[in-house]
């Protein structure tokens, strides 16, 4: 499908999310102009108020002390800036730990950098493979993080069913016994025509988002907790320093662990660490379950201008999963339903699900570890090996298609399924 005399829907997408971040970033200059940019002159003002009242009262016709306080005022700028001064030792093992930590989780504060070429040298080596690494450890963390949380809301799905699969059958065995009825049967409860088996159930991508960002609240809170008790900050600036961290976005206007003592260090300093990379992944794996709910946000509004007010909303919305009989008859027969319900879950298994990369394809938990990869090595690996001439030679060859690689594929994958996809394929090669 195309948009635009030919412009595809990725093209398309890509070129509007660029438009939508242009004008997001044009609001977000001018919000932060409007908001901080009184108190800067403010600041600015005070500052020459006291340099001049210092140099009227001590400094009256001495251009040399003049220059000597220039130079001290200088000094003291870069002193306090790099950390050599009212602050403990930035370059001792723990300080050191503390910095190689922000490397690795690409923080970066900017109040501990290295000062010597060779020590430059090494962050460019050092940084190139601790990064590298930091990232594949956070994709991992996302792929197990949603499923595991899309394991809990599965079996808490299978429990409801249960629950409800009781009930009418206790319902059918009264009519049945009322009725005089010899074999008493299962009650057809089934809310809509969507029949597949609970291995293609998909809880909502919204409850992701919400969990992941009940526990990224809670982490961010308790670190707060800790950083306003111990650093002397206002609780809010605890709350604005965990977000600066946890999002590795690393202004260094506020940095933990930088006073020349605190009660209980060590335990301090461990729970530092343990917050910062709890944050991290949390709120690694929140933006990118958020990124899809954008990308489907994107998609719908590129769908709307292209029809206008033609129904393209249903493709997009979630369709209600109720299938109990799904588990009367899974143990049975896992791929097929009895009687007529049967012939319309084959031809549902034809068409690809609607919602595709809104709802979670749930397996089990621990059939993950079998695929521990991420999904980027694997599918660059998969092209490397094909070669780039033959991407798309035969039918049976899988393209690589615009973001089928990175974290935002990883999280696409656990809220795609694949099943049906697999199925037709299977069918049109028999």
């Amino acid at each position: 499908m195309c948009l635009c005399g030919g412009l595809a829907d990725d093209n398309a997408r890509i070129i509007f999310l660029a438009v939508v971040l242009a004008a997001y970033m044009l609001a977000g200059a001018a919000l932060f102009q409007r908001l901080e940019s009184d108190l800067e002159i403010r600041q600015a003002a005070e500052f020459w108020r006291v340099y001049h009242a210092f140099r009227r009262h001590h400094l009256r016709g001495s251009p040399l002390a003049l220059q000597r306080l220039h130079e001290l005022l200088y000094a003291y700028g870069n002193a306090s800036a790099t950390g050599i001064i009212n602050k403990r030792r930035r370059w001792d093992f723990s300080g050191s730990f503390h910095f190689v930590g922000t490397i690795v989780t690409t923080i970066g504060y900017g109040s501990t950098a290295p000062q010597t070429t060779a020590g430059k040298a090494a962050v460019v080596l050092y940084g190139f493979f601790g990064c590298s690494g930091g990232i594949l450890f956070f994709n991992l963390f996302l792929e197990r993080i949603i499923t595991l949380l899309a394991w809990v809301l599965r079996n808490w799905h299978v429990y409801r069913l249960r629950r409800r699969l009781r009930r009418s059958t206790l319902v059918s065995r009264r009519v049945s016994k009322s009725s005089n009825a010899q074999h008493p049967s299962l009650p057809d409860i089934l809310d809509d025509d969507d029949h597949m088996d609970l291995d293609q159930w998909k809880p909502s991508v919204y409850w992701v988002m919400l969990y992941l960002s009940t526990t990224s609240c809670i982490i961010a809170c308790c670190a707060a907790a800790l950083y306003a008790s111990l650093e002397g900050w206002d609780y809010f600036d605890g709350l604005y320093f965990a977000f600066v961290s946890f999002t590795t976005i690393g202004f260094g206007d506020f940095v933990s662990t930088e006073k020349p003592s605190y009660p209980h260090v060590h335990w301090y300093r461990f729970a530092n660490f343990v917050f910062l990379v709890m944050g991290c992944c949390c709120i690694y794996s929140l933006m990118n379950v958020t990124s899809i709910v954008i990308k489907q946000g994107l998609n719908y509004v590129i769908h709307k201008l292209q029809y206008g007010k033609r129904d393209v909303a249903a493709p997009y919305l979630p369709r209600k999963q109720s299938s109990v009989s799904t588990i009367y008859y899974s143990k049975r027969r896992p791929t097929r339903l009895v009687g007529k319900d049967s012939i319309r879950a084959e031809d549902s298994s034809e068409t690809p699900r609607r919602m595709s990369g809104e709802m979670i394809c749930m397996k089990d938990l621990l059939s993950t570890n079998k695929v521990s990869l991420a999904v980027m090595q694997k599918q660059l690996y998969d092209a490397a090996q094909r070669g780039g001439g033959a991407l798309g030679a035969t039918p049976n060859h899988q393209v690589l298609k615009p973001g089928a690689v990175g974290p935002l594929a990883i999280a696409s994958e656990k809220f795609e399924s694949k099943s049906a996809i697999n199925r037709q394929k299977s069918h049109e090669t028999k």
